[in-house]
């Protein structure tokens, strides 16, 4: 067996992937796994352990936590220079409150069902996405993401939650509708070969895989593996009418309505109009404003199911 290098975010789930890793590596040592592991500290830290465990030889990459421990390490597979990111097999073991990259693939949120799943070897490739971005300190970034980019209300939402922790996804949701009250969407131009559209956005979504915000389908047309973006935008709506539209975020219609639209592309580009700029978040993480523009890292990801 391949070791793994096992990347836990201790403080995932509000402090459950900690409380339940003595339990988990009892079972990885049950089911003979091979691997070491090390700890995040600090935002971010997630990169330097990947970089770290390539360079030692590491080619199995699990991380212990949610969507944000997710995005870091497909981060930090993207980000190193030692290998092609192909060569690198990634997969978690989900202990988060979202959970959202992990339900593409049905993988089970038990440890033992889990671990039991990944001793069966299979894999696939996936996309991932690219964003350029205006980082809040003004300079010009890049950042890749492996779920959905969202701008907007989702930034403005992960902006004001991203150091609140919630125990539900009803009490996300509550946050969710509270805030819907304290958002002003700002006027922006989007842009693609297949579409150009210029509005004051409520919403614009980037996907490649089509879960986020604990379960909602922001993005139903899109496919982790098809070479494609997955874009829905919304322009502004009257408050009362998301919040009765809220059963479309979780069914898959959110397209049927007649004022949001819906399209696939490789590449985006997305600027604010007025002195306003739209927020970026990316897997749920805020990350920075426009302009952004956004590509596609065709079958960059070796994922482990």
């Amino acid at each position: 067996m391949q070791p793994w290098c096992i990347v836990v975010n201790p403080t995932a789930g509000n402090g459950r992937a900690a409380k339940r890793w003595p339990d988990i590596e009892a079972l990885l040592q049950a089911l003979g796994f091979s691997y070491s592991v090390r700890f995040t500290r600090y935002r971010d830290h997630a990169l330097c352990l990947v970089d770290d465990a390539v360079l030692q030889g590491y080619r199995h990459i699990l991380g212990v936590g949610g969507d944000g421990t997710c995005h870091e390490l497909v981060n930090g597979i993207l980000q190193q220079s030692h290998l092609p990111p192909q060569d690198i097999a990634f997969s978690m073991l989900p202990i988060g409150t979202g959970n959202d990259w992990v339900r593409t693939y049905d993988i089970p949120a038990d440890p033992k069902a889990r671990l039991q799943r990944l001793l069966q070897g299979e894999c696939r490739r996936q996309d991932v996405g690219k964003v350029v971005y205006r980082h809040p300190d003004g300079s010009c970034t890049e950042r890749y993401f492996a779920n959905v980019a969202g701008m907007a209300y989702d930034a403005f939402i992960a902006q004001k939650t991203e150091k609140r922790r919630f125990t539900s996804r009803v009490h996300y949701l509550l946050a969710v509708g509270r805030y819907l009250f304290d958002f002003e969407p700002a006027r922006g131009r989007l842009q693609a070969a297949e579409c150009v559209a210029e509005e004051a956005f409520y919403t614009i979504n980037v996907g490649i895989c089509r879960y986020s915000g604990g379960g909602m389908q922001l993005v139903p047309h899109a496919l982790p593996d098809d070479g494609l973006l997955a874009v829905t935008y919304a322009p502004r709506l009257p408050k009362w009418e998301v919040l009765l539209q809220t059963p479309r975020f979780y069914n898959g219609t959110l397209l049927r309505h007649p004022r949001v639209g819906g399209f696939q592309t490789t590449a985006l580009q997305v600027e604010h109009t007025e002195g306003v700029p739209i927020g970026l978040e990316a897997d749920g993480e805020y990350l920075g404003q426009t302009p952004a523009t956004f590509s596609i890292v065709p079958g960059a990801l070796q994922v482990m199911l």
